[in-house]
C-alpha cells in the first residue's frame, strides 16, 4: 500500500510501530508533527498525537499542554481516556501530584466500567506511591486486581482497604 492510500490513522500507527523498542526523539516528534499538520491545530486527535510524541520523548511539560488542548477540543470515546491517563502520568512525572490525582480520580468516576479502568487504576496507584502514599497506592492496585481473581474477592477487598490506612 502506498503512503497516499494509507489512512491518517494507519500512518500514525506506522510511526508508533517504527518507534517501538527505541527511545523516542526528535525524528518521531517531527514525523508525528508532520502528520498532525495535515489535520490542523484545531484537531483534537492531532494534538493528542503531538502530545504523545513529546511525552514518549521525555518532555512531559510540553505534553501536558498539548493533552489539555486535545481534551478542550474534544476527543472521541477511544482517545479521551487515553489522553487523560497519559496526562495524569505526565503530571505525576512533573511532581504535580494533586492535579494528577484530581484528573485520574475524575476519570475513575466517568469511566468506572470502561475498557481503560485498569490503566486508570495503575496510574492512580503510581501517583499515590510517588506522592508519598505507597500504602494507598498498593490498595488501589489491589482493588483493581480483585475482579480478576477467581476467588477471595471479599477478603482481598478488606485487606486492600486495611492497607490503605497505613499511610494515615
Amino acid at each position: 500500500m502506498s503512503e497516499q492510500t494509507k489512512s491518517w490513522d494507519e500512518r500514525i500507527d506506522e510511526v508508533w510501530a517504527d518507534a517501538s523498542g527505541e527511545e523516542v526523539g526528535d525524528d518521531t516528534i517531527a514525523r508525528i508533527d508532520a502528520l498532525a499538520a495535515e489535520r490542523g491545530r484545531d484537531d483534537a486527535r492531532a494534538e493528542f498525537e503531538r502530545a504523545g510524541a513529546r511525552d514518549s520523548a521525555g518532555r512531559p511539560a510540553e505534553a501536558v499542554e498539548l493533552y489539555r488542548r486535545a481534551l478542550a477540543l474534544g476527543l472521541d470515546d477511544e482517545h479521551r481516556p487515553q489522553c487523560v491517563i497519559q496526562m495524569a502520568s505526565s503530571l505525576r512525572n512533573l511532581g504535580e501530584y494533586d492535579e494528577a490525582l484530581a484528573v485520574i480520580r475524575a476519570e475513575e468516576e466517568i469511566a468506572a466500567d470502561g475498557p481503560y479502568r485498569d490503566a486508570v487504576a495503575t496510574v492512580h496507584a503510581l501517583i499515590l506511591a510517588s506522592s508519598g502514599r505507597p500504602a494507598q497506592g498498593l490498595s488501589v492496585a489491589l482493588l483493581a486486581l480483585v475482579p480478576h481473581l477467581p476467588r477471595y474477592h471479599r477478603s482481598m477487598t478488606a485487606y486492600a482497604h486495611e492497607i490503605a490506612d497505613l499511610d494515615a
